[in-house]
């Protein structure tokens, strides 16, 4: 059963469909908002709408789907819709991701960066049990290799500078 009822679809300031579009659109977003291009790897997006005045985000996908970030070694499962709420460097009121624990699945319920220059993501369950990971384990590899050129070229900036001093 669909947590998105008619009003909110309605409701709707942006709205797309189509796997390729609202990638595209939900990557911004995420970015928008202070988080990893790569936390959410849907796939086969059907539908995704954005509420301005509540910031509530709604994404529909074919099927269910389960990633393993293999940087951190856990899996996560992905329903077929997945909402949020978004802020500047938070996810509240997620439905529809899972992680998988030893021996049980735990529906998460907020994601937000701790202390950004840290560079550490917090994920919360709905019990109140909460696990921080880096940051760089949930970006997109073309995300992490521009990083490391940017942090080349202000490296040999400020050697070029002590150069010339």
């Amino acid at each position: 059963m669909s947590l998105v009822t008619e009003e909110i679809k309605a409701s709707a300031s942006e709205m797309y469909h189509g796997d390729e579009i609202c990638q595209e659109k939900y990557k911004f977003l995420l970015e928008e908002v202070g988080m990893p291009r790569g936390l959410l790897p849907l796939r086969g997006i059907e539908e995704c709408r954005y509420v301005k005045e509540t910031c509530f985000v709604w994404l529909k996908q074919k099927k269910s789907i389960t990633r393993k970030f293999d940087k951190i070694g856990k899996l996560v499962s992905y329903t077929p819709e997945v909402t949020t709420v978004v802020e500047k460097n938070k996810i509240e009121k997620l439905t529809g991701v899972k992680t998988k624990e030893p021996l049980v699945w735990i529906k998460l319920s907020n994601i937000y960066v701790d202390d950004p220059p840290a560079g550490k993501l917090t994920f919360k369950t709905h019990v109140g049990l909460s696990k921080s990971f880096p940051i760089s384990a949930f970006e997109i590899e073309d995300q992490v290799k521009e990083k490391k050129e940017d942090k080349d070229q202000v490296k040999a900036s400020v050697v070029e500078v002590v150069k010339e001093v």
